[in-house]
């Protein structure tokens, strides 16, 4: 009788000294102090909460794999932890092991719970290794679970705009928008969804609201500045050209911008200026500069000068035949001697042999011009 009142007094001491373990683990933890939790949710021993929370602890702090092999414990011993399981899966996701992490969430979908969050998380996995059409599957699948997981909705009108399917993206981002009109995020996805299709009259408004809510950002100013620019709207375009040009990093772009608003309004002097000065702020090659600066020259009468602008054009990117054959038509313009000039157009069919039906019709056509009159000229 005596050794069993003994016993019976050590457990109560025993589970009297797992609660004030326990106990204190929590405050540690809740006070950001997780290695000393960690040494005291040890001291429980094999408790199921312990063990979670020293998990939990280790991710806290980034000892991944820690907290990797204290999850996998936990679900060795209790494989329906289902908490336990959702956490790990996260966890791997994060830490790029994408082929544990399906495992995790697949386990988790197919048990039954009918948890949005699940179906949200294998579509994150399934985008991580580039399987859109199962990642767009999970996520249509949590919205209909739960038709306001803002989420899911924002990763399917992303996919949307990002494939350019304009009515597809908007049925999500409206969803979404009705839930959480002030959604920033979602807001940028409606105006890249009318941006993208050509609709910049109706981007414009979702561009200026994401300014109002403190959106202030470079590429709301550069995309919103466009549109102003195609909608006919140049002072409110040169506005917001004027303010992308504060951001340091985006002063190429500002003043490559200005220029061409300038260029429109038959503003010459100042789009050659504002376009030379985003040819100064760039560290990588600029022929679409270039190539303004030589139409802007060629409306001035600068024959000269605009061909070397679209010489510099072309040596830039000889991808593009099209800056050569203005180099041609300038030529043309600009020396007397025809040999030289049928050089040129020579030189364009040598090396762009499949040049596009109607440019090379002219060139041929030319030729043939030239080559007459050098023919005439030597009788």
């Amino acid at each position: 009788m005596k050794k069993i009142f003994v016993l019976f007094l050590f457990i109560l001491f025993k589970a009297g000294a797992q609660t004030s373990a326990l106990t204190v683990g929590d405050s540690l933890y809740a006070l950001g102090n997780y290695i000393a939790a960690i040494n005291e949710y040890a001291k429980v021993g094999d408790d199921e909460k312990s063990s979670l929370q020293i998990a939990r602890s280790y991710h806290t702090i980034g000892n991944y794999d820690k907290s990797i092999a204290q999850y996998t414990a936990i679900l060795d011993n209790n494989p329906e932890f289902v908490l336990a399981r959702f956490e790990l899966g996260k966890l791997l996701l994060k830490t790029k092991n994408y082929g544990p992490a399906l495992e995790m969430f697949h386990v988790l979908v197919k048990s039954g719970q009918k948890n949005p969050e699940y179906f949200y998380y294998l579509g994150r996995t399934y985008e991580s290794v580039k399987q859109t059409d199962r990642a767009t599957t999970a996520f249509k699948t949590a919205v209909e679970k739960d038709s306001t997981h803002l989420r899911s909705l924002y990763s399917l009108g992303k996919y949307y705009v990002g494939q350019e399917i304009k009515d597809s993206a908007l049925v999500y981002i409206d969803k979404g928008l009705r839930f959480y009109e002030n959604d920033v995020a979602m807001i940028n996805l409606k105006a890249l969804a009318f941006f993208n299709n050509g609709q910049f009259q109706l981007a414009i408004p979702h561009f200026e609201r994401l300014l109002d809510l403190g959106e202030e950002k470079p590429f709301v100013y550069e995309k919103l500045a466009y549109c102003y620019f195609r909608n006919w709207e140049p002072e409110k375009a040169l506005e917001a050209y004027r303010k992308l040009s504060s951001f340091p990093n985006k002063l190429s772009a500002a003043y490559s911008g200005l220029g061409e608003v300038y260029f429109e309004e038959k503003e010459l002097d100042s789009a050659q200026y504002y376009i030379k000065k985003s040819i100064e702020e760039r560290m990588a090659s600029f022929p679409q500069e270039y190539a303004s600066l030589g139409r802007i020259a060629r409306l001035k009468g600068q024959t000269k000068k605009s061909m070397d602008y679209y010489v510099k054009a072309w040596e830039e990117n000889k991808d593009n035949y099209y800056n050569y054959y203005q180099v041609c038509v300038l030529a043309d313009e600009y020396y007397k001697d025809p040999k030289t000039r049928l050089n040129y157009y020579e030189k364009l069919l040598e090396m762009y042999p499949d040049l596009v039906p109607f440019l090379m019709e002219r060139t041929k056509n030319r030729i043939k011009e030239i080559r007459e009159e050098i023919h005439f000229a030597s009788n």
